[in-house]
């Protein structure tokens, strides 16, 4: 993979990670490069037990290859340690998973600005900017009621307006919408086009969903641990790209 991106937000060289079971070692990633561009939107496709969210997981720091480098935003991650690792995680990189992993006792606005309050930000100016987030996304009446209140859709689009609420330049999103009915996954997706535009993040998609994963600039299949570039969206789902509007459905709740 070429290499000529300048200063690119997320690159990773020769990345290589193995499980052991038993006695036996099961390669996971074999050797793989990945580059994103600043503001750059990358979907990266695969089969079940391919190793994509072992791969996002080391992306985001939240586990190590065995071999191989990654730099973010011109940061060297091997270089960082403990609390330093856990500082510049908390505020260079947003994450989305299938399920919201939202706190169950903290209501939607406290769960937005909990990444804020962990990087002690203050705490009347953070609310603010937590509030605003809810109200993008449609949820301005809904800031006050706790998980346990909310549609899955709604308890996603939570999770996305905690991603981005200290502005990170880096999103990573495993499965997004995996957990939601179709209704519910497009309106949540459309949201997600348009605040990662909006916000200029650097995201990487990780879906099983072929319709999500060719409105995205760039495509990867991971399979038997090798990462390959798809050259077209359309070759890999034999269909064209839809039209891009990003504008948020506001059609029934999600």
């Amino acid at each position: 993979m070429s290499f000529a991106t300048a200063s690119p937000t997320i690159l990773a060289r020769g990345l290589s990670k193995a499980y052991r079971s038993g006695s036996r070692e099961v390669p996971v990633l074999r050797g793989v490069d990945f580059v994103a561009a600043p503001g750059e939107l990358v979907a990266i496709v695969g089969p079940s037990g391919s190793g994509k969210s072992t791969l996002l997981h080391i992306l985001g720091t939240l586990d190590a290859a065995d071999d191989g480098e990654v730099v973010l935003a011109g940061q060297p991650v091997a270089q960082l340690r403990g609390e330093a690792l856990a500082a510049f995680r908390n505020k260079m990189i947003g994450f989305i998973f299938q399920f919201h992993q939202l706190l169950p006792d903290f209501t939607a606005l406290e769960n937005v600005m909990m990444p804020g309050r962990i990087a002690g930000r203050e705490p009347r100016e953070l609310a603010r900017e937590a509030a605003a987030l809810l109200a993008s996304v449609g949820l301005a009446d809904r800031q006050e009621h706790f998980p346990n209140q909310l549609s899955g859709g709604e308890c996603q689009r939570v999770a996305l307006c905690r991603a981005l609420v200290l502005k990170p330049p880096i999103l990573l999103a495993d499965e997004p919408t995996g957990n939601l009915d179709p209704a519910s996954g497009e309106t949540v997706f459309r949201l997600f086009l348009d605040l990662q535009t909006q916000h200029a993040t650097t995201a990487v998609l990780v879906t099983h969903n072929p319709e999500l994963a060719r409105r995205c600039a760039r495509l990867f299949v991971l399979e038997n641990g090798v990462l390959r570039a798809e050259n077209t969206r359309s070759e890999t789902f034999g269909t064209q790209p839809p039209p891009s509007s990003r504008t948020a459905s506001s059609d029934g709740p999600a």
